[in-house]
């Protein structure tokens, strides 16, 4: 058996009491993600014994761990999780999937169904919002400023102003 390697820096997310219900809503959405490790409360904790302590899961190779430590202390806009996308297609799929009783924000900020922001970004993004010709950069961010979820195409058409 090969001895397992813990990343250095692991996101911690704290839920409620939703962890195991997200950490499962999050691996079955991103491809090559799985649930690691769960641990349970145990007797004389702030929370019922038995009750979900943490669930360790990676999202596409990158390690989480979900902690339900009570106390409704809520997700805010001061983090997010960016996901950087091949293409529109990604850019939809992960966008219906992740604002599903979620909202929609602006700019291709979405929050999920538990509060957490994420940001949907296609490839060459970087490129449309940067260079030299600053009319060209200013109609591109303009058209962004217009958007929920991210469009490449119109993004560029803006870019080139048609």
């Amino acid at each position: 058996m090969a001895a397992s390697i813990t990343p250095r820096i692991v996101p911690n997310l704290w839920f409620n009491s939703e962890a195991a219900e997200a950490a499962e809503f999050y691996t079955s959405v991103f491809p090559n993600s799985r649930i690691v490790r769960t641990s349970y409360y145990p007797a004389n904790a702030p929370m019922p014994e038995g009750t979900v302590l943490t669930v360790d899961f990676e999202l596409d190779g990158q390690r989480f761990t979900a902690l339900n430590g009570g106390a409704d202390i809520p997700f805010t806009d001061a983090l997010s999780l960016l996901v950087n996308c091949a293409d529109q297609q990604e850019v939809d799929y992960y966008w219906e999937a992740l604002s599903a009783g979620g909202k929609e924000v602006q700019c291709g900020w979405l929050a999920d169904k538990y509060g957490l922001s994420w940001q949907i970004v296609p490839e060459g993004l970087d490129d449309v919002l940067a260079g030299d010709d600053a009319d060209a950069v200013g109609r591109a961010f303009t058209a962004m400023l217009g958007m929920t979820k991210l469009d490449i195409a119109a993004l560029r058409a803006a870019r080139e102003g048609s």
